[in-house]
């Protein structure tokens, strides 16, 4: 979803500035939020590493695969944000349920 080919945003009800972090950050929750379910014993400092690798990595593929997509540093920061949200989502729902 993240490589996807950019195309001319079209205006919906629901379109704002910014849409793309939200997107970002709700990607990359779910995306840590099934990492740590996964792999509930990796440490925090792995966990962390390879998810922001995987950010780094994606943002640098869609700036180089000429698709019209760009690399952004906010991107980045969201990506980040998620993972971290993911990350102690499930901590909190572990503690609560288990």
């Amino acid at each position: 979803m993240l490589l996807k080919p950019g195309v001319e945003n079209q205006e919906y009800w629901f379109m704002f500035s910014g849409i793309d972090k939200v997107l970002h950050l709700c990607i990359f929750a779910a995306l840590g939020f099934s990492f740590i379910a996964t792999f509930p014993r990796i440490k925090f400092y792995y966990f962390f590493q390879i998810i922001l690798i995987y950010a780094f990595l994606t943002e640098i593929l869609q700036e180089e695969m000429g698709l019209g997509r760009s690399m952004e540093t906010l991107d980045i920061v969201a990506d980040t944000i998620g993972c971290l949200i993911g990350y102690y989502a499930y901590k909190v729902l572990i503690k609560r349920f288990f």
